[in-house]
Parts: structure tokens; C-alpha cells; sequence
């Protein structure tokens, strides 16, 4: 029986509500887009990395950047965000899907990978270290995958009806689905480094600044030793609160 093949889809597009043009700021003299892919190409179990971005002539500036880092693009919906990622699974023939999404430039390849593994092993039908329940978070936001099947990313895409379940991608198959959330021994979710606003902006500027020579040889740990050694730069966007699906209240 041949191996499953599993793709991360990133999905992408400049028009952040928050932080317009996110993805293309600058990072240590590339773009933010650019350092993702970088990233998880060096993840070792991925058949495939797929940009899923818009229509939008704004975002044709994504597809050149897709091109340039030699990796596969998508171009869908804007607003119906699980139709663009069913669709970029489907055209790409992916078995299995991880989820990333482009505003984290502090993907880890390994945890990635280790995330991929587990999804094989686990018989659920998601597993994640990042999860719609606070409680399970142990990593830092900005690390956050999901990996799932792609013949559950079809029910979702087929069954989803409520505007946050298709603007998200995921919430359906949280509701439906098997979920296994994957943890690590030391909670570490105090930290944000994911981009969404000016404040996350000055912190992963400030994180490239001591990390970045021109490689993307530094991991989870090395940022958190970093974190740990200048806890001033947590403080940086500290009260910045996260985004999320805007689900209806219990009972609703």
C-alpha cells in the first residue's frame, strides 16, 4: 500500500482586518510569507506545501512569492476559507492535510513533523497542538498545526453551514470530529508569537534580530531560551488579545 500523501496548505492573503499586508513586512530582509515556507520545507514528512490565497489582484503578489520559494499555489474564495483549503487539497491530490497558516514565521519543522507522526499513530480523526480549548494549549501561539484527513476536510467542506465554520476552516471538524491534542511536557503557552498585530510585529522583529543569520537554524527551544533569558520582550505584546471564530453562544 503506498504512503498517504500528506501537504501543508498555508493559507494566506495581504487583507488582514488587523495587520493589512502581514505576510509581507519584513523579517530580517525577506518577507514574513518567505521564512513560513522556508520553514516548513524543512519539515521531513511533507509530500507538498501549497499557498492557498485569494483571487484578489492584491494577492497576486502571494502567488509571485510562491513562485520565487518553488512551491505549489491556490487561488479561491476570500470569505469562504474551508472552500479555498478543500479546494487546494483536492487539485494537490492530498490524502493527508496540515494546516498552517502564514502569519507564523516561528513554525517549527520538527514539532511539524512530530504532529504529522502522531496523526498517523493516533486514529483520531485531528490531531493538534493548538485546539479551540484554551486549556489544552501547551505550546506558544505560532506553532499551532493541525493535521487531519482530507475525507474530513470533504465533510466539512460538503456540511458546514454557519458563516464561522467555513471563515475558519476547522471549527466543524472540532464539533464532529475524534480531536487529540498534542502536548508538550512543559506548558509554554503564556507565549505569543504568532502576527496579527503592530505589537506581534515588534516582538518577532525582535526575536529575528537575535536569532536570524540568514538561516532558519533556530527552533522552539532556541526561542524560548531566548524568551526566558530577556523576559522583557513577552511584555512586548502581552496584551494583545487573539482573534478567533466567533461561535454562537451555547444554547443559541
Amino acid at each position: 500500500m503506498s504512503r498517504a500523501r500528506t501537504g501543508a496548505v498555508i493559507q494566506t492573503r495581504m487583507g488582514s482586518s488587523r495587520l493589512p499586508g502581514k505576510v509581507m513586512l519584513d523579517l530580517g530582509g525577506r518577507p514574513v510569507i518567505d521564512h513560513v515556507i522556508e520553514r516548513v520545507k524543512q519539515c521531513a514528512r511533507l509530500d507538498a506545501i501549497v499557498i492557498a490565497t485569494t483571487c484578489l489582484g492584491q494577492d497576486d503578489v502571494i502567488v509571485e512569492r510562491a513562485e520565487r520559494n518553488g512551491v505549489r499555489w491556490f487561488r479561491g474564495s476570500e470569505l469562504d476559507v474551508l472552500a479555498r483549503y478543500y479546494h487546494a487539497a483536492r487539485d494537490n491530490r492530498l490524502d493527508v492535510v496540515v494546516r498552517i497558516t502564514s502569519d507564523c514565521p516561528l513554525i517549527d519543522p520538527c514539532l511539524v513533523d512530530a504532529v504529522v507522526e502522531r496523526f498517523h499513530t493516533s486514529g483520531y480523526d485531528l490531531v493538534t497542538n493548538a485546539g479551540d480549548d484554551p486549556g489544552e494549549r501547551t505550546y506558544p501561539r505560532g506553532l499551532d498545526v493541525e493535521v487531519f484527513a482530507f475525507p474530513a476536510l470533504e465533510e466539512a467542506f460538503v456540511n458546514a453551514t454557519e458563516d464561522y465554520q467555513r471563515e475558519h476552516v476547522t471549527p466543524y471538524l472540532y464539533e464532529r470530529k475524534r480531536v487529540l491534542s498534542y502536548r508538550n511536557t512543559v506548558d509554554y503557552s503564556r507565549y505569543r508569537w504568532t502576527l496579527d498585530t503592530e505589537e506581534d510585529y515588534r516582538l518577532l522583529r525582535a526575536i529575528y534580530d537575535q536569532c536570524y543569520r540568514g538561516k532558519h537554524d533556530f527552533y522552539f527551544m532556541d526561542v524560548i531560551a531566548l524568551m526566558e533569558r530577556r523576559p522583557e520582550l513577552a511584555r512586548i505584546n502581552a496584551g494583545v488579545e487573539q482573534a478567533g471564530p466567533r461561535r454562537p453562544a451555547r444554547g443559541a
